[in-house]
Formats: structure tokens, sequence, C-alpha cells
């Protein structure tokens, strides 16, 4: 298998366009190719300037777990700090996490920052959401969005090989209007639900207007868990 590196849109293109397949870390895609066979070509995004960010705002696809630190929001740093093992996380990259697994680790954190993504294919650069990325699985560059006011992450604890732990993701952002609102992201099991709510009204009116969201149709224990962190957020919101 030759593996391309291109360091420059055009050659990543190039390389597209002769059947290159893209790759992350390859912790998902490696057991595969060793059962059904290695491709010709596979293309890692690690010397692309543009899938390499790591900054307040924006992060490349080809950046490792293990080295997002406190220059992205707490919620996504939280996700990719609980992702797999010390091991996994030197080795799995955010465009891996997004779009190769079907865990998505960093899909709710992503969400509540309003996270748009920047993809290539054969054609150029363009902008879509995160939706698109899922359900396309284009060759992601990078994410951008929008820093918070406050935010957070709660994963709860689960036994390896077991079902999918509970995921939420919170975050408090502010309008050009001044005013405040929550938006919140939940995996339970391999279902990615969210909601946004105008929070100025205070928490309890904060919960009842996500509660008419799709995080209305959490079952009782994912959705007391949601109110729990979702205070917690809001709280913090009001304390900074």
């Amino acid at each position: 298998m030759l593996l391309r590196q291109p360091t420059s849109l055009t050659e990543a293109q190039n390389c597209m366009a002769e059947g290159a397949v893209p790759v992350g870390g390859a912790t998902l895609v490696w057991a595969l190719w060793q059962r059904d066979g290695f491709p010709e070509q596979a293309m890692s995004l690690r010397s692309l300037p543009e899938a390499t960010l790591l900054e307040r705002e924006a992060l490349g696809a080809a950046v490792l777990l293990h080295r997002i630190d406190d220059r992205v929001p707490e919620v996504l740093r939280g996700a990719a700090s609980t992702v797999g093992t010390g091991a996994v996380r030197r080795t799995a990259t955010v465009g891996g996490n997004i779009v190769g697994s079907t865990l998505r680790c960093l899909l709710p954190a992503a969400l509540v920052l309003d996270t748009r993504a920047t993809v290539l294919d054969r054609d150029g650069v363009f902008e879509t959401d995160l939706a698109e990325v899922v359900a396309k699985r284009p060759l992601l560059l990078s994410l951008r969005w929008r820093t918070p006011v406050v935010s957070g992450y709660h994963k709860a604890p689960a036994e390896a090989g077991g079902p999918p732990p509970l995921v939420v993701a919170t975050a408090v952002h502010a309008g050009q209007d001044g005013r405040r609102g929550v938006r919140v992201a939940v995996r339970d099991g391999y279902e990615v639900i969210g909601g946004s709510a105008d929070c100025t009204a205070g928490t309890d009116e904060t919960l009842r207007a996500l509660a008419g969201t799709d995080l209305g149709s959490l079952p009782p224990g994912a959705a007391g868990v949601m109110r729990a962190e979702v205070s917690g957020v809001l709280a913090r919101a009001a304390g900074g």
C-alpha cells in the first residue's frame, strides 16, 4: 500500500482523483484492511496545514485526540480526553472519530458549539453542517465554531465492550442582542439528538423549553442526567 501525504489542497484533490483512500489515525480501518485487503493507495492529511489547525475556534481533522488542549472549549476537550485509552488517543484523529467511527464521541460536543465543517471534494473546498458530514462522509479538513460563554461535558461510566455510554454535551452562547441560549446534545446508545432554548428566563423555563424539543423523547434516566447537566452549566454561566 502506498501512503500519500499531500502538503497542499491541490495535491489532496489529485490523490482523491487517483483513488487514494483517506485515513486518519487508522485505528478503526486497520483491522478491516487486514481482513478485507489493503487499498492500493491511502492518503493521510497529517502534512496538510488546513487539516492540522489547533486554535481557539478551529480544529483540524488530522489533529490527534491527545493533542487537544485548553485552546478549545471545555466541552470539546472533555470529549476528546475520554475517547478510548491513552494509546488510542495518541493515534486517533478528529476526522476519524467524527466521520469514521460509529460512536462519534466528538459529535455531541461539536454540535453544541454550533460547529461548521470545512470539507474537500474534487470540485474544491466548501463549508457544510455536521449533519451532511455524518450522512455523506466527505473528506473533512477542519471544524470551526463559536466560542461559548461556558460549556460542559458528561460521559457516564461504562464497561469496556459494553453498550455506548450516555453522553451529554452542553454550551451556553451569547447572541448579538445580548440574550443567551443553551444548546444541548445527547448520545443515547448510537443515536445523537439535540435541542436548544433561550435561557434568559431562568433554569426552570429553560428546561421546560428543552422538553419541547427532540430532547423530550429521552428515556427518564437520560432525561434526568440531561436536566442536571443543563442546570449546572446555566449556574456556571450565571456565575461568570
